[in-house]
């Protein structure tokens, strides 16, 4: 992220741009992370709350290599939330209703902060007709309510992807047989090393292709909500 910023030749309005995007990070990231503990908490499992995972301290939740990934390059990993699966009555569907929470936090935020958009933008139009200028103080808020809603949108569709260790596979891959479902996980880890591999260095892979279509349709979409 930071170095496509970099690139746009305009310093200050990367450092704005910036700046307002790292606390949009920090509180999707949190809520998400908050949001698997606290469903898998309803759900029997109290491995994240003895941890101290529930809390909103986005320092708790933040993994120093996924984070300065995505700062750069806007694709990164927080310290994901424990689950032990074998506290819930049926693990596969307590693992899917964990792993679902992430993604559907993010979309409450995210139109949380197009309704913050269209609040301020209204009442920014409204001042300005009074005062023929827009405070800056509007401006700054409707740019962080744009960034906050397409960084939450986005965080919301790309763990959907159904691949391990993303939020999706605990929830298409649940359909699956038994040994099916955790033969796949076993190697989640291989799978994540793969595809992060593939967005950083590979722009042919399909996987980068994927992230770069859902990142474009996105981009399309809060255009067509904010403006």
């Amino acid at each position: 992220m930071l170095l496509d910023l970099i690139q746009m030749g305009d310093v200050r309005l990367a450092l704005i741009v910036f700046l307002l995007t790292v606390p949009s990070m920090l509180i999707a990231l949190t809520f998400h992370e908050v949001a698997h503990g606290f469903v898998a908490y309803k759900c029997g499992d109290p491995t994240a709350k003895n941890l101290g995972r529930l809390t909103l301290n986005p320092i708790k939740h933040l993994d120093p290599i996924g984070t300065l990934l995505m700062l750069l390059v806007g694709y990164g990993w927080a310290r994901p939330v424990p689950v032990n699966s074998r506290y819930f009555k049926n693990p596969r569907k307590g693992m899917a209703l964990t792993a679902l929470a992430g993604p559907l936090t993010n979309l409450i935020l995210g139109f949380l902060g197009v309704a913050l958009y269209w609040f301020v933008y209204s009442l920014a139009i409204t001042s300005s007709f009074e005062q023929e200028a827009v405070s800056p103080i509007f401006e700054a808020v409707i740019l962080f309510a744009y960034y906050f809603s397409m960084l939450n949108l986005t965080f919301a569709v790309f763990n959907m992807i159904p691949l391990p260790p993303f939020d999706g596979s605990r929830i298409f891959l649940v359909f699956l047989p038994p040994k099916y479902y955790f033969g796949v996980m076993k190697y989640e880890r291989i799978i994540l090393l793969v595809v992060l591999l593939s967005m950083y260095f590979l722009p042919w892979s399909p996987v980068h292709l994927v992230v770069d279509f859902l990142f474009n349709k996105m981009s399309e979409l809060m255009i067509l909500i904010l403006f």
